[in-house]
């Protein structure tokens, strides 16, 4: 069985954990206007998903 020869350092076993977080999970950029969107979700700001404009954002 693999055993570790020394112990873990608090300042490695943290600095490897700071990247856990490093992006947004499941946030993606649009590819039209570039604003944050969840992944396979329209656009809010321009209502386009997958290069289509489904949601039209007319304020009339």
């Amino acid at each position: 069985m693999a055993v570790p020869k020394r112990k873990t350092s608090k300042a490695k076993k943290r600095a490897r954990r700071t990247h856990y977080k490093l992006q947004v999970p499941g946030m993606n950029t649009c590819a039209n206007c570039g604003e944050l969107k969840l992944s396979h979700r329209v656009c809010s700001s321009c209502g386009h998903y997958d290069g289509k404009e489904v949601v039209s954002n007319t304020a009339e």
